[in-house]
């Protein structure tokens, strides 16, 4: 079922690094990410750029702020071991904090995590190579997270189509490229030559009743809703991740019952266990549209109250703790 080949895992060192030099090498790793410039820096896995402006020096301020107070918090001892492939969780992806208030950790070379996890911030992942110890795996089968895959697997979902062909539709559509985060969406005038590597879909009016375009952004655990994150930003930047608004509602404030297991569906079809998905709702039809979903989630929003940051975090922590133990127990035989 998983691509994965059988690789026996390197053992440990026989000679333990002392805690400060464990963190200034993980402080070297996380340095290593980036390329560095005195105008900004770019993340070398995915090629985007963080400028150093006032509005990116603000988010940086407000996530060290929330950073600080999670690595603060009360937890406890008895957390999930996640080992991670091909790349490690870093702190800014909501795994990290999340995995860190269960009490869990992520697991080091040789040891046998509780639950493997894909993890590449990529729109396309490749086969990755694990030792052959049985446990479970989330993730390593949604390997193509596109805007045309996650479309087609909404689709088949809901009963209802996103997707347009822009040879045929007339009126007004949005025109996104493929991959994951670019946040390059723009209203185009259909029908039109298509261009390489983009897609075409419906244009969803979300406006709230005071004109803010308000997204539903739904992190997944288990392949099921955990919460949702409402973010409101201007019409004018509607298509961008500059929120002005945020706030914490719990699934079923905003979703059916029916809607929530189209959800879950749709996150069976991408094989997505954990991971992010952006939902809109159409204004005048009520319908819900899942128009993005990625495997390696950022967040909590900036723009959310830190008190809801925190909380947040803990739900999905008890969220992740509950799925861990339950793949374990079926991966056991216990279920």
């Amino acid at each position: 079922m998983y691509e994965v080949e059988s690789l026996k895992a390197e053992p440990h060192s026989t000679r333990a690094p002392s805690p400060s030099t464990k963190g200034l090498f993980a402080l070297t790793n996380l340095l290593r990410d980036f390329e560095w410039s005195w105008t900004g820096v770019t993340v070398r896995k995915t090629g985007a750029r963080v400028p150093f402006d006032a509005a990116h020096l603000s988010e940086i301020f407000h996530w060290c702020v929330y950073f600080i107070r999670v690595v603060l918090s009360p937890r406890p001892k008895d957390g999930p071991l996640i080992g991670f492939a091909p790349d490690p969780a870093r702190p800014w992806y909501l795994i990290w904090p999340s995995l860190f208030l269960t009490g869990g950790r992520a697991a080091e070379p040789g040891e046998t995590p509780h639950v493997w996890m894909h993890f590449e911030d990529r729109t396309h992942s490749e086969p990755v190579s694990l030792p052959d110890d049985g446990m479970p795996r989330w993730n390593f089968d949604a390997h193509d997270l596109s805007k045309s895959r996650v479309a087609a697997a909404f689709e088949k979902a809901f009963g209802y189509s996103l997707a347009l062909n822009p040879c045929e539709y007339e009126g007004f559509a949005v025109e996104k490229g493929e991959a994951n985060g670019i946040h390059d969406g723009r209203i185009v005038t259909l029908p039109c030559e298509p261009k390489p590597g983009k897609v075409y879909q419906k244009l969803i009016d979300n406006r709230g009743e005071d004109g803010l375009m308000e997204d539903l952004r739904t992190p997944t655990v288990g392949g099921v809703p955990a919460l949702v994150y409402i973010k409101r930003r201007p019409e004018q930047v509607r298509f961008s991740n500059e929120n002005t608004q945020c706030w914490l509602c719990g699934v079923d404030e905003i979703f059916s019952h029916e809607e929530i297991a189209s959800i879950t569906r749709f996150c069976q079809i991408l094989n997505l266990d954990w991971g992010g998905l952006d939902i809109l709702r159409d204004r005048s039809s009520g319908l819900i549209y899942i128009v993005d979903a990625n495997r390696t989630d950022m967040g909590p929003p900036i723009a959310l109250p830190l008190s809801d940051k925190l909380k947040s975090t803990y739900i999905l922590a008890s969220a992740l703790k509950v799925s861990c133990e339950k793949v374990r127990l079926r991966a056991g035989g216990g279920i």
